[in-house]
């Protein structure tokens, strides 16, 4: 497979500049943003003694979609979970460093995880909809956080949010019927818009097409390429195609080390370090 079949673009046009060597562990290219939603310095993971993560200082921009990717095992979602604090819940994970949003370090120990995790939501890789009605799924969260006070503003809000994950034309006629009942892909977009209903300001996203066809996938691909007009967007993908497809900027990730990072269509066409080309190109992943 060459690598236009493999990602999705042309070859990268050799002779440009030289790649920096394979042992070289320090991040390339532009990590960091002017006025980033997030901004994340020298964050490290450890799982008892084994680190996991190694120093990432990486800005994650205002409405738009950064796309992590790397073989299996770097380090991307664990990195991802950082955003959030979901590492919190593993008992022997440690983070250190700092992540700041609206000028907070989200790791302060005075940091409620309650409001942080509806202000930075996650759509995991599998479809998680709650056991209960399609409607209930949307209703939980804003009735749990105080953003409804009747049922009128509950309905409202549960139609608002079907109808931004392009959802509502499909359910509208069935919102009383378990979430579970619906498709996969269906699935995924009604965790995307219990997600919304929050009123989140970044959306995380941990490979949520791994599991579905490439229809449902498309769908959610175009879903997440409208939400970035309202939303930051931080991704980890296996898939470099869907990376090229829908993100601005791509993280690249190996053996725990933020190999490089910049616009998307560098990492792709041009990339500075020779791991990154080496995945990119199929040499290994």
């Amino acid at each position: 497979m060459n690598q236009e079949q493999a990602t999705g673009h042309p070859p990268r046009k050799v002779g440009r500049h030289p790649l920096i060597e394979r042992t070289e562990r320090a991040t390339v290219g532009q990590a960091t943003v002017e006025n980033p939603r997030m901004s994340c310095q020298n964050v490290a993971v450890y799982y008892d003694s084994k680190k996991a993560i190694s120093d990432v200082t990486l800005d994650i921009g205002r409405n738009e979609v950064i796309a992590m990717i790397g073989p299996s095992g770097c380090g991307k979602s664990t990195f991802l979970r950082c955003l959030n604090r979901m590492n919190d819940t593993i008992e022997r994970c440690v983070v250190t460093g700092q992540i700041f949003m609206d000028g907070i370090n989200i790791y302060d120990r005075d940091v409620d995880v309650v409001p942080l995790r509806a202000q930075v939501g996650m759509v995991f890789q599998k479809p998680n909809p709650f056991p209960k009605s399609i409607y209930n799924n949307i209703a939980y969260g804003p009735r749990i956080h105080g953003l409804v006070q009747n049922r009128d503003e509950t309905d409202e809000l549960v139609v608002s949010s079907l109808k931004r994950a392009g959802l509502w034309s499909e359910v509208k006629d069935r919102l009383e019927m378990p979430g579970t009942s619906l498709s996969g892909g269906q699935q995924q977009r009604l965790c995307i818009a219990r997600a919304i209903a929050v009123n989140p300001e970044v959306i995380l996203m941990d490979e949520p097409c791994s599991s579905l066809d490439p229809i449902a996938t498309a769908i959610i691909e175009e879903l997440i390429d409208e939400l970035k007009q309202d939303y930051t967007i931080a991704i980890v993908t296996h898939s470099m195609q869907q990376a090229s497809r829908i993100s601005q900027r791509t993280a690249y990730f190996h053996q725990g080390n933020l190999i490089e990072i910049g616009p998307t269509d560098q990492i792709f066409l041009n990339p500075l370090h020779q791991l990154t080309e080496d995945y990119i190109t199929g040499r290994f992943g």
